[in-house]
């Protein structure tokens, strides 16, 4: 994947000085060829995101906040494997999400019932299944046993830009850090070679979707759309989890039903695996207005 030099062989050269922290090139396949991120040794500060940003993006490199998790698993321990990752840049985001929309929706969204096989809530269907709405971007119909065809990206939202998008993420950051609570294992600052942030993933060969899909360059993909038309942002990875900001939010539930069917193609784990397993219930709690997305694979 084509980056700026890697500076991180020897940030003081590049005019870096970083805190105390680790240079990673551990893979599944041995150490890589050169460091694939930075992060630091102690626990992440609500002030330093901006000035590892300024100081990272001029050489070449972009922060992410990385975390350990509930099992103190960190980058050394997260099975990366460049190799695997192709070039962002080389996959259609919509061609993407519709093949996973076609493996994934019309098994479990028109047929799966709640893990915990509970019967239906009101508006869950007689049967206890997981119902999605036949509005407009759910792209499903209720009472047929299928998913439905793949309805299409989703709109631009009307809404304008609340801040710069980058302003957004830092927000998100400092929430994120300055609630320790918040994150089991806690969280670090990181830098990662990479051209803009939707790459991250791929730039460091990231497996936590792997169970998903084994080339993370077509999340990437996905998550570049991401950035053009919700001003999102890739700020904190887990060993397979992520939060995006959002700068650009939908507004109506209209447009957070459309974006809903792109997060479950995304990661069907979202829905399939969290009550009440419903797109509607999920694109009015985790979309609509939301300035921040999480996503987790089994």
């Amino acid at each position: 994947m084509a980056t700026l030099p890697n500076p991180l062989p020897d940030p003081a050269a590049a005019g870096l000085d970083l805190p105390p922290g680790s240079l990673v090139d551990a893979t599944l396949d041995g150490p890589w060829h050169e460091p694939l991120l930075w992060y630091a040794d102690g626990a992440a500060d609500q002030g330093d995101w901006a000035g590892l940003r300024a100081a990272g993006r001029r050489v070449g490199l972009l922060p992410v906040l990385v975390t350990g998790g509930q099992r103190d698993q960190w980058p050394e321990a997260w099975d990366l494997s460049p190799d695997s990752a192709s070039y962002p840049g080389d996959h259609d985001p919509e061609e993407v999400l519709a093949g996973y929309w076609t493996d994934y929706a019309d098994d479990e969204l028109g047929d799966a019932a709640p893990a915990d096989g509970a019967s239906g809530e009101p508006g869950d269907g007689a049967s206890g299944k997981p119902e999605t709405g036949s509005g407009t971007g759910s792209g499903t119909g209720s009472g047929s046993g299928s998913a439905g065809a793949w309805p299409g990206l989703a709109p631009v939202p009307a809404r304008e830009a609340a801040e710069d998008p980058d302003t957004a993420a830092a927000g998100i950051v400092a929430v994120v850090a300055g609630d320790a609570d918040l994150w089991l294992g806690g969280t670090r600052m990181a830098l990662v070679p990479a051209r803009r942030s939707a790459d991250i993933p791929a730039a460091i060969g990231w497996t936590g979707a792997v169970n998903h899909e084994n080339d993370v360059a077509r999340l990437c993909a996905v998550l570049r759309s991401w950035e053009d038309r919700y001003d999102a942002r890739v700020v904190v990875l887990g060993f397979d989890t992520m939060i995006v900001s959002v700068g650009r939010p939908p507004a109506t539930m209209e447009e957070a039903r459309a974006l809903a069917a792109e997060h479950y193609a995304f990661c069907p784990d979202n829905i399939d695996q969290s009550p009440p397993y419903d797109l509607d219930a999920y694109a009015e709690k985790a979309v609509l207005d939301q300035d921040a997305w999480s996503f987790w694979w089994d």
